[in-house]
């Protein structure tokens, strides 16, 4: 349901709602809020609630420091971890400076940008995210270690898989939220598991994203667990991905689709630093079926982009090499951006790879361009380039690629 701010002030009244979440991400997804009482609600509703963003990656300085946070009523969820009476609900926020002008460094208001100039172009986008994480052991100070829970492999079930309990917690929560998953299960790393969505509006995808990452970490301390979505947790085991998933209605014969995936090939070099932010993304390439070079293929799971089979009929595509420390908004917004200039200059897709390019030799490899091998080389590729400087804003691109 998609509420006003009408149908939320109503909700709190009648709801026993006591507390009311702020929420927003910085710069580089980290979820972030601030909380207020019922009695605050019309005044964030018109005039917003300021906020010190001095602290937060990406936003202000001590010069401008101020900044105002405005609500969407539509994204109203109660936190369902937190107390029956005197209740919690969380909305997702906009970010602007006290004259209205929106923080450019606000990635969810950056993908609202990037989707109306799709519906500019008639092209509506549709996103879905498969999103892997580690379960780890506390140490007795209550510390995150580098021991998995436990020492499953893929899709194995219980005993072996301790996380099923945890998983089925996670998913239950979610479904309070309004956020519905479609699948679950234990990935290939000890420890490690993956929980799938449906595609969606791609605001919505975003912030159930990082609604997700909330409940996971929240789930796993309630049970005496860490949840670590970094690219590598442990070194010699699989990394963990955030596979996206890629599909445009009302496409006659997935001809603007084709456009869209040539437009992300294209300038994949260009947004590489912002879809895999961190030196121990790279280290993932290549290994356990994260893609090391710029192909695409029908199934094959050793490609950058793969077409799943679909006994429906339907058609996605899967970019597989962001990793679980992306920003979804961030990662959405380019994209979107890529795909647009890939049907706005009619760009094709290269030959297809039917090969494992994980067991093919140097000659069958030869030609294919390799995704940036660090995040040295993948930060120049950005700050070289004049796409990423036409869609990028300076302070996000700044603060990822000079730092």
């Amino acid at each position: 349901m998609k509420y006003t701010a009408e149908d939320v002030m109503m909700y709190v009244n009648e709801e026993d709602v006591k507390f009311i979440r702020l929420a927003f991400c910085d710069v580089f997804g980290k979820p972030k809020n601030i909380s207020i009482l019922p009695g605050e609600l019309p005044g964030a509703f018109e005039h917003g609630i300021a906020i010190d963003a001095t602290a937060i990656d990406g936003f202000g300085d001590e010069t401008y420091s101020d900044m105002f946070l405005h609500p969407d009523p539509s994204t109203l969820s109660i936190l369902p971890w937190r107390p029956e009476h005197g209740r919690v609900v969380r909305m997702y926020c906009s970010i602007t400076r006290a004259d209205g002008v929106p923080v450019e460094s606000d990635t969810r208001s950056l993908l609202i940008k990037a989707v109306e100039e799709a519906e500019k172009e008639g092209i509506t986008f549709s996103l879905g995210s498969e999103m892997e994480f580690y379960l780890f052991n506390l140490d007795d100070d209550g510390k995150p270690t580098k021991e998995p829970y436990d020492y499953a492999g893929y899709l194995d079930i219980a005993p072996e898989d301790r996380g099923e309990n945890v998983r089925r917690e996670i998913c239950l929560m979610l479904e309070q939220m309004g956020i519905i998953p479609e699948s679950s299960h234990h990935e290939e790393g000890p420890g490690q598991n993956e929980i799938v969505f449906r595609n969606s509006d791609p605001l919505s995808a975003a912030d159930n994203a990082a609604a997700f990452k909330t409940v996971v970490k929240t789930v796993a301390g309630r049970n005496g667990l860490f949840a670590d979505f970094s690219p590598k947790p442990l070194e010699d085991k699989p990394g963990n991905g955030y596979h996206i998933n890629i599909s445009v209605k009302n496409d006659e014969n997935n001809k603007i689709l084709t456009s869209i995936l040539a437009g992300i090939m294209y300038h994949i070099k260009d947004i590489t630093a912002f879809l895999n932010p961190t030196v121990e993304s790279y280290y993932r390439f290549g290994t356990y079926k994260a893609p090391q070079y710029i192909s695409w293929s029908k199934e094959n799971r050793s490609q950058l982009i793969r077409i799943p089979a679909a006994a429906d009929g339907s058609v996605r595509a899967e970019l597989r090499s962001p990793d679980g420390l992306t920003n979804p908004y961030l990662a959405f917004a380019l994209l979107i951006f890529a795909g647009l200039e890939g049907v706005k200059n009619n760009y094709s897709l290269p030959e297809k790879s039917n090969m494992d390019m994980y067991e093919a030799g140097e000659d069958a490899v030869k030609n294919y361009e390799k995704l940036p091998q660090s995040f040295k080389e993948a930060k120049k590729f950005a700050l070289e380039s004049d796409f990423a400087s036409k869609y990028v804003p300076g302070s996000i691109l700044n603060i990822y690629c000079k730092q």
